[in-house]
């Protein structure tokens, strides 16, 4: 009854920009009816943290590929520092980009009918000094800086937004390192697999193409979409589509039970 009321109170038009404007209620409530200015971003993070607190972790680290102009990594570590004093865990925040816009793209997997070199160029400066002190931004060649860089903690959550097919498989290296450096299951957004119409997004080419050659070349680390994700949000979105888990079946904490004995998902003695 309650998602009913306020998810149709939410439908009113500016309800939703009031309530992230004033944000009024708990960081659970709001990442549920999607009031953040990136509730893809929201639900990642608070779902990583929920996850490393059941499993009894105090830390963890959210990344962003692709930075851009910024946007995306102010919001994410604001939301970080949301969601950290939210649930009571500590929150790693990092951005990597090149710094100087896409390079050219390699072949057609790359959709060059849809991106090119020099697109989505950054600020560098202006960028560093809107972030906080804490959130770290790793400029260069990703292939180069993510094999040098180490997590903070174990990887929670992590935004895919480098538009080509080359750049996502190189960030996709991220989920071949071992256990200590990723939870059991890593929320995961993609960005580049829905929009613009036409890109005609397939299996074959761009994010789509990177993610189904990953699994096709690991035996127990697989990344899927979040089965019928959008049926449990109360407003469905587009973004919903749009996320999927890493999972790592031999992870020694994958098969750690993390259901609260009290939820209805228990069954309960008559």
């Amino acid at each position: 009854m309650q998602d009913r009321i306020i998810g149709l109170l939410t439908q009113i038009p500016g309800a939703s920009q009031l309530w992230k404007l004033f944000a009024f209620g708990s960081v659970e409530t709001r990442v549920r009816y999607g009031i953040f200015n990136r509730p893809h971003y929201a639900f990642g993070v608070y779902a990583g943290a929920n996850l490393a607190k059941r499993l009894g972790l105090n830390a963890i680290q959210t990344i962003e590929f692709g930075v851009a102009g910024g946007r995306g990594l102010v919001a994410l570590e604001r939301i970080a520092a949301a969601v950290e004093d939210y649930v009571g865990i500590q929150i790693s925040v990092c951005g990597f980009d090149s710094g100087m816009g896409m390079p050219a793209p390699v072949d057609y997997r790359d959709l060059p009918h849809v991106w090119g070199e020099g697109f989505y160029t950054m600020n560098v400066e202006k960028l560093k000094a809107s972030l906080q002190p804490r959130t770290q931004l790793v400029l260069g060649d990703i292939k180069t800086t993510l094999a040098r860089w180490k997590p903070e903690a174990p990887v929670s959550f992590v935004a895919f937004d480098l538009d080509y097919y080359s750049s996502t498989t190189e960030a996709l290296a991220l989920f071949d390192r071992g256990s200590e450096a990723l939870l059991p299951r890593v929320y995961s957004y993609f960005d580049d697999i829905m929009w613009p119409p036409h890109a005609l997004h397939n299996e074959w080419l761009g994010e789509l193409c990177a993610i189904r050659e990953f699994n096709e070349s690991h035996a127990h680390k697989k990344l899927c979409p979040i089965h019928m994700f959008r049926h449990t949000r109360v407003h469905q979105r587009p973004w919903n589509e749009q996320m999927y888990a890493f999972h790592d079946f031999k992870h020694p904490l994958y098969g750690k039970n993390i259901t609260n004995p009290e939820s209805e998902y228990t069954q309960k003695p008559l």
